[in-house]
């Protein structure tokens, strides 16, 4: 029976293997701490927030990267934290349309807690609605901000990339390329990302 049931494992990790799929090793991680302004915050989110089944998981992964490393995987809309031992906390993600697609190394050059947004000049040529914005300035870091709870903002040699990795007012759309080029996350997820990385924690982005 031992034997039986060690290679009824075997066949279902090797399929597994097969069809692209992660071997989970920790499945529905706990949410982070919340400060209170994240509370107040997180209340006046939107319903989807909730709603969304929780996918942040502790799965195996083999990369030659460093632990503490963030891996973003916009083919498949996965971003990784690397950890020891071939192991990653695996996040589902927004990226961007396929047009918009940037990939490369970089690293985390600035943090901030519910950061203010304002539109790029390539955004506001896009969509000229948002050109409102040079008059009245940048969206104060609230619930119903493009950049969600947290926003790491990438830098390559030390020059700001305009690519960040943040939380979402549309957490409907993790899942999709859909965004400007930037990498959004459910805010639990950006939360929870924030609390692992520093200002210096590499990010690899592929395809």
């Amino acid at each position: 029976m031992k034997t039986s049931a060690f290679l009824i494992g075997l066949v279902l990790a090797a399929g597994a293997l097969l069809s692209g799929c992660t071997p989970v090793i920790q499945a529905g991680l706990p949410d982070p701490q919340l400060t209170e302004r994240d509370k107040q915050m997180m209340a006046l989110a939107e319903p989807d927030e909730w709603k969304i089944p929780t996918r942040r998981s502790i799965v195996q992964y083999q990369t030659p990267e460093k632990p503490g490393t963030i891996i973003v995987d916009t083919g498949q809309n996965y971003l990784y934290y690397i950890l020891p031992h071939g192991q990653a906390v695996q996040y589902r993600i927004a990226s961007g349309a396929e047009y918009m697609g940037w990939t490369g190394r970089a690293e985390v050059g600035a943090m901030k807690e519910w950061p203010t947004w304002m539109p790029t000049e390539s955004i506001m040529e896009r969509w000229p609605q948002f050109r409102v914005y040079k008059q009245h300035g940048p969206l104060q870091g609230q619930w119903d901000n493009p950049l969600g709870a947290r926003a790491l903002y990438l830098f390559v040699d030390n020059k700001d990339t305009l690519i960040r990795i943040h939380g979402t007012n549309e957490p409907s759309e993790i899942g999709g390329h859909v965004s400007s080029g930037c990498i959004r996350m459910r805010d639990m997820d950006a939360i929870d990302l924030y609390g692992r990385v520093h200002v210096g924690t590499p990010v690899v982005v592929i395809s």
